[in-house]
């Protein structure tokens, strides 16, 4: 997939050209060669999943979690798998 990365000083289109053009070549919008922004298709991801990802509150959880899980030395979904006596999900293959 190609990615297209214009500055913010360069990005003189109106935004329905970059959208136009989102869903095979998304583009990120940069300053001073940063990344500040990007113009992405959501279409194939789902409203909760994205709201979530963007939540401060969630994201936080998320991370106390990853931290527990080092110190404590968690399982991985593989051995949570085996626990609950799942098979591997397709995602995994």
């Amino acid at each position: 997939m190609k990615i297209n990365t214009v500055e913010m000083a360069d990005a003189t289109h109106p935004l329905s050209e970059y959208v136009q053009h989102a869903d095979t070549e998304p583009t990120v919008i940069t300053v001073e060669g940063k990344p500040i922004a990007v113009v992405v298709s959501i279409e194939e991801i789902d409203w909760e999943s994205f709201a979530l990802s963007r939540n401060p509150q969630f994201l936080a959880i998320i991370e106390r979690s990853r931290k527990s899980s080092k110190q404590e030395k968690g399982l991985t979904s593989d051995e949570m798998r085996a626990c609950l006596g799942l098979t591997p999900s397709s995602e995994d293959n």
